[in-house]
This record gives structure tokens, C-alpha cells and sequence, in this order.
């Protein structure tokens, strides 16, 4: 079951990202906001299946709003021990999602950007697929106990990273690209990975062990 999760981060509407999620939200079994990120799909006149949060965020007109068209609310304390998007998470994974797109997750607070691109870690872990989109960039986390290869699709000269989240990446192979790499190790905290860019109109990207963040950027 496909699964998009609306936080209340950054996305653009007019963007290259509003193009992609729907593409996701075409797809998707279950909808869910955490929070403010109800906001996002008021403005893309879409209705979620289930608002979930502490609901100190979300602007009030939002809420009315979707409380007006019933749209089911899951309320949890402020004082909680885990954000609205890992609230929102558990909730998925409850509900057997096998696919997990986080739109809205990304933005001017660090810390909570870090903290969901390290959900896709957990998420691998469970191997279950997922990204995290907005209006610049499509992250992807790649383990090696979910899948050793990656396509990304993409327009000539639009940025691709990857980056080590484990003490190494052995095995690393990039296609498409201006810089392949041919069974490449890059140990954590190198900076080989940085603003590599598409070649043709898709990338493959393959490991053999470690994990990995894939990031296709635009500025």
C-alpha cells in the first residue's frame, strides 16, 4: 500500500516538486498530514485521509476547514516524544504501508529535516521503500539490505549527490552521470559524492554494501 505524508515543511507549489508528488498522490492508498502540512493539501485542493499531530501548528482556517469535511483528526499531546512525522510513520506503518513518500519534510529547521532524512534510514531498515520530496530535491536513502541498484530520472545538468551515512559504501557505481564511478568505496564523511549531474535523462546508481543518501537537486 502506497503512502504520502504531507509535513509542514517547505513545498512548492509552482515548483518542480508539486509535478512529482502528484505523481505519488495519483497512486496513493492513504494520505496523511501531520500537522500544519494540512495546509499544503488545502492549497492543492486535496482532501487526506487522516490529520494527525499535537495540532499546534496548523492555522485554524485549515482546521475548520477540513473538520468541516469530516476529515479525521488523530490528536496527541504536546509533550510527546516523537515529532508529528514520526507520529505519522508509525501511524503508515500501522496501516501496512509498503511505500512511504514524505512531502513537506524538508525546510529552515535542521534538525527536524535531519531527523526525517534518518526516518528513511529506519524505513530501510524495515525494507520498505520511501523518499522525501519538495520543490528542489528527491532524497533517497539506499541500503544494501533493500536494494543494491537505484533509477532516478532526471534532465540533463540537474544535480545528483550521494552521500555515506555508514562508515563505508563499497561498491559504488554511477550511470548517466557527467562523474561515473565504476565499484567505487567512499568512506563517510567524503565529499567525492557532491553535485555529480545527469548526463542523460536518467542515472542508475548501484552499491554492493553500506547505505547511502541519494539526493537529485535543482537550485
Amino acid at each position: 500500500m502506497k503512502c504520502v505524508i504531507f509535513a509542514g515543511g517547505s513545498f512548492g507549489r509552482d515548483q518542480a516538486g508539486d509535478r512529482t508528488i502528484h505523481s505519488h498522490l495519483e497512486t496513493a492508498d492513504l494520505i496523511i498530514a501531520a500537522d500544519s502540512g494540512a495546509g499544503h493539501l488545502k492549497k492543492l485542493n486535496l482532501f487526506p485521509h487522516f490529520i494527525l499531530g499535537d495540532l499546534d501548528s496548523i492555522d485554524p482556517a485549515t482546521l475548520e476547514y477540513f473538520e468541516g469535511q469530516r476529515v479525521p483528526f488523530i490528536r496527541y499531546p504536546s509533550k510527546k516524544d516523537k515529532t508529528d512525522t514520526d507520529l505519522c510513520v508509525d501511524f503508515a506503518l500501522k496501516k501496512n504501508a509498503s511505500d512511504i513518500t514524505l512531502a513537506g519534510s524538508t525546510g529552515h529547521r535542521m534538525d527536524h529535516t535531519l531527523a526525517n532524512i534518518f526516518l528513511l534510514r529506519r524505513l530501510a531498515d524495515l525494507k520498505i521503500p520511501a523518499r522525501i520530496i519538495d520543490g528542489h530535491n528527491e532524497i533517497y536513502l539506499m541500503h544494501s539490505s533493500l536494494t543494491t541498484s537505484l533509477e532516478i530520472k532526471g534532465r540533463p545538468n540537474e544535480f545528483l549527490s550521494v552521500i555515506p551515512i555508514s562508515e563505508t559504501v563499497e561498491g559504488v557505481t554511477l550511470k548517466g552521470l557527467a562523474y561515473p564511478l565504476d565499484n567505487h568505496t567512499i568512506p563517510l564523511g567524503s565529499s567525492l559524492g557532491i553535485s555529480n549531474c545527469f548526463k542523460d535523462e536518467s542515472a542508475v546508481v548501484t552499491i554492493k554494501k553500506g547505505c547511502l543518501v541519494v539526493t537529485k537537486s535543482r537550485d
